[in-house]
């Protein structure tokens, strides 16, 4: 692979810590602003809901720019994000500067997933795409853990200054290795192009990203609190435990890459149930710390294995779009699972069972994704027979 392709990775490192460290501080930030564990955990969906509302706009108004220019002007908005993070007086400055960072997320995926498929041969793709969001698994493995044991050594506002610095770095990093675009950018009718996006193919390969991810985040948005206070760990166990969870994902996420070059729809649907299965077992697990350690591992092998099918799923359906708006919708689409995710848990804690039964509420989802999936799918089958149908014979008059 080329380190250029590694570049991209180094900037989604740093997304990932901004994006995923919170989950390990809502006990923190809850009690240092004056919040319920619930109304932390809509931090996440605040940042869910900004990926969402800021990946087609930002892809739309940088579509004419060159993609080295976009991924720095990226970071360098991501980077005052997390400034702002640290600083944030209050609930709602912090939701603030949540969105305002996330704007800079799904553009970042979007368009450095285009560029990572240019840098290397057609049947690779699906790896290249896996090795840039390898960034985000090592942030999990190392930068989540950390963050998570820094904010509880000296607050959380310093978990936000470490990840400006790690934005800083990323910047320096993209500036230096990342190749300045052969050619500019084709120009895009972006009207045209959501209307590609429109069509039921595409819109349903959306709603199945999510739907899967929606089961990964409502049990991972809270996984400090159930190890805690289901699992009955103490705090300082709960980074340690989030190691496993980057493990999977480093795992999950390449393996699921390897797999979707080979047998793409196979492995959207293989890894979807099981992502259900895992979800299933895990509300039996999470009563014992060792079970719960081991499970915490499999859900994040199991939820990352679905990112590179999904990605590449999406793409292929988007003929006649541009990539770097399909590319960047299913990272919207993946963000609106982390944010539907977020408020089931937090529903399922405030006017449900609790913490205990949030596994056995997300396996309903990625259940949901696969029925999508396989209906997606057979309206597809039925499509290409009516196309390949013989006309009916002619009519004389």
């Amino acid at each position: 692979m080329p380190i250029a392709l590694y570049a991209l990775t180094a900037g989604a490192f740093g997304i990932g810590v901004t994006e995923f460290v919170i989950m390990g501080l809502l006990l923190e930030v809850s009690a240092d602003l004056g919040v319920s564990i619930a109304a932390a955990g809509l931090l996440i969906s605040g940042y869910a809901l900004g990926v969402v509302v800021g990946a087609p706009l930002m892809t739309t108004f940088t579509a004419r720019w060159p993609r080295k220019t976009v991924l720095l002007a990226l970071m360098v908005i991501f980077t005052l994000g997390n400034l702002a993070c640290a600083l944030a007086p209050s609930y709602g400055l912090l939701m603030a500067a949540r969105i305002l960072t996330a704007f800079a997320h799904g553009t970042f995926f979007g368009v450095g997933s285009v560029v990572a498929t240019n840098l290397v041969p057609a049947d690779r793709k699906a790896s290249a795409i896996a090795v840039m969001f390898t960034g985000l698994t090592i942030a999990n493995i190392l930068g989540v853990p950390f963050g998570t044991w820094l904010g509880q050594q000296l607050g959380w506002r310093a978990t936000f200054w470490a990840v400006t610095l790690v934005g800083i770095v990323a910047l320096a990093i993209i500036a230096a290795f990342v190749p300045k675009d052969k050619d500019a950018p084709e120009a895009s009718d972006w009207r045209a192009d959501l209307k590609a996006m429109a069509q039921r193919p595409v819109l349903l390969g959306l709603l199945t990203t999510v739907l899967g991810f929606a089961g990964v985040f409502a049990v991972f948005t809270y996984i400090a609190p159930v190890l805690t206070k289901v699992t009955g760990l103490s705090d300082s166990a709960v980074s340690p435990i989030l190691l496993m969870f980057g493990a999977g994902l480093i795992i999950g996420n390449l393996v699921g890459g390897k797999l979707a070059d080979r047998y793409l729809i196979p492995t959207v649907l293989g890894s979807m149930l099981v992502l259900a299965l895992v979800l299933g077992l895990m509300s039996f697990a999470i009563h014992d710390a060792i079970a719960a350690t081991i499970f915490v591992f499999l859900l994040g092998a199991a939820g990352f294995a679905t990112v590179p099918p999904l990605q590449m799923w999406v793409l292929e359906r988007a003929s006649g779009a541009g990539q770097s708006l399909a590319s960047s919708l299913n990272i919207a689409a993946f963000n609106l699972g982390n944010a539907l995710g977020a408020w089931a848990g937090g529903a399922t804690i405030d006017y449900g069972p609790g913490l205990t039964a949030i596994p056995l509420v997300a396996m309903l989802m990625p259940i949901g994704a696969l029925a999508i999936a396989f209906w997606s799918l057979r309206l597809d089958r039925r499509q290409a027979a009516l196309k390949a149908a013989p006309a009916g014979p002619a009519l004389c008059g």
